[in-house]
């Protein structure tokens, strides 16, 4: 099932050999069923070990964070499809033009073939088994090329994966960057991908040789905007909770605050000690979890020192003087105030605990900041006032919006996940996904008894009748 790591690896084999099991046979509705069920029995089955597994690759990964984050999700998920699949597959009746009549119009979801997915490190487990799940559900075969930054987690996949399904229905690709860029090349009928904006339009670049159908989950810059009145500790509490989960390694998490001028210190003041209360020690902390690896914490500290370079003040959390253990990578959570627009931690997607807090003195200058920069996958406004609430969010395009909270719009069936502009294109979850992996192809029942006959030639006075009637 698993694809050797070379550089030269020649994926076409497998994929035509996936390609063609799905064309003798596509999925109909009660192998499709089972399939989601033997993988949400796999994922209960293994769920201790794959949140040990996911913490080994990480140094160190709250238990509860996988546990909630990528598991639950994922058997969530899993269950709504088993519950709703039947309803979406069933044929949906169109009207047809009067001039057609008596025929009859529908359409019939159909699956596409084979889906090509390929999931980040910084939640290895849901990113690649919810859009599997849905990709299932719509009746495809799938290939999944797991992260290579968290190889165990990958290596823990492809044998899960191996005991739930025939190699010709699903496979796991493991592999580095250069086999990565193999698998975004392939010919899939669509391919996921779920990473940084750069890597995004490099695969967006293979994917147009082949005219390969796209959903782009990506990340970019997403705002808090804290309104006017709105209360300073709730909405502190909220961000800390959204900015700590997973260490800030989450492509929805709260990029940057906007606060009202007059608020910024004590917005700051309440943020830390939201912190502190979720964390009363960072070293040794099982709930704190690490950076992922040494290249991404050296990244982040490289973004402090920018920072305080710049003049900016930096205020960290450190609650003990203890040294993690050997390999675990600890960035506390840190607050930048007001970095200018050039410094690094503005320019890119943070992943990891550090928030800039950028004053604003009127919310019209907050909005007007947000819309000059590229459109956010995530945007969390928190405000009391419906007029001006309703003013913002048919203000602001993000890729979705959680009003008065952070993250958990990600984790609703009926509310599909994606970007907008450099954030990432097409969306899924629930319904949504079963729509993005099918073909809603259109099918006309032309009547035995038609009027067809009156616009073939020789056209004579019918036909005037006919045309006259249907342009006036």
């Amino acid at each position: 099932m698993d694809t050797p790591d070379q550089h030269d690896v020649d994926l076409h084999p497998l994929l035509d050999q996936v390609r063609a099991a799905h064309r003798r046979q596509p999925p109909a509705y009660a192998q499709r069923m089972a399939d989601l069920e033997r993988l949400a029995d796999a994922v209960r089955r293994h769920k201790d070990e794959l949140a040990k597994t996911v913490s080994a690759d990480f140094g160190r990964r709250s238990r509860h964070e996988t546990l909630a984050a990528d598991v639950m999700t994922t058997l969530d998920e899993i269950k709504y499809l088993r519950r709703k699949l039947k309803g979406w597959m069933r044929p949906q009746r169109r009207g047809i033009n009067l001039a057609f009549l008596p025929a009859r119009g529908e359409i019939r979801p159909m699956p596409l073939g084979v889906v090509g997915i390929v999931a980040p490190w910084n939640y290895p487990i849901q990113l690649a088994l919810i859009p599997l799940a849905d990709a299932i559900a719509a009746g495809n075969h799938v290939l999944v090329k797991p992260s290579e930054h968290t190889p165990r987690t990958s290596q823990l996949l492809a044998r899960i994966l191996s005991d739930v399904f025939p190699p010709e229905r699903v496979s796991v690709v493991q592999g580095d960057a250069a086999v990565g860029a193999a698998f975004t090349a392939l010919p899939f009928d669509h391919l996921v991908f779920t990473g940084s904006t750069a890597v995004g339009r490099a695969v967006m670049a293979a994917a147009a040789a082949n005219l390969t159908p796209l959903t782009l989950e990506l990340g970019g810059k997403s705002p808090a905007l804290i309104a006017p009145g709105y209360p300073i500790e709730q909405a502190a509490d909220r961000i800390a909770a959204g900015k700590c989960f997973n260490a800030g390694q989450t492509c929805v998490a709260p990029d940057y605050v906007l606060v009202p001028r007059a608020q910024r210190d004590e917005f700051v003041r309440a943020y830390l000690a939201s912190v502190r209360k979720r964390y009363p020690s960072l070293a040794a902390n099982p709930d704190y979890t690490a950076v992922v690896n040494h290249r991404q914490a050296n990244r982040l500290r490289e973004w402090i020192d920018d920072a305080r370079d710049r003049g900016v003040t930096v205020m960290q959390y450190r609650p003990d003087s203890e040294t993690p253990p050997p390999g675990v990578e600890v960035i506390p959570p840190t607050v930048l105030l007001d970095p200018p627009d050039d410094a690094l931690a503005m320019q890119g997607e943070i992943f990891g605990p550090l928030l800039p807090v950028k004053s604003y003195d009127s919310h019209d200058e907050a909005m007007a900041y947000i819309n000059g920069r590229d459109r956010p996958l995530a945007f969390y406004p928190f405000d009391r006032d419906r007029r001006r609430l309703r003013r913002t969010l048919d203000t602001v395009v993000a890729g979705g919006a959680c009003v008065n909270d952070c993250l958990i719009q990600f984790g609703q069936h009926e509310l599909p996940v994606g970007g907008v502009g450099p954030s990432g294109m097409g969306q899924y979850h629930g319904r949504d996904g079963f729509l993005a992996f099918s073909k809603m192809m259109p099918v006309l029942y032309q009547a035995r008894l038609n009027g067809m006959f009156v616009l073939d030639p020789p056209f004579g006075k019918l036909a005037d009748f006919v045309v006259k009637f249907f342009t006036r």
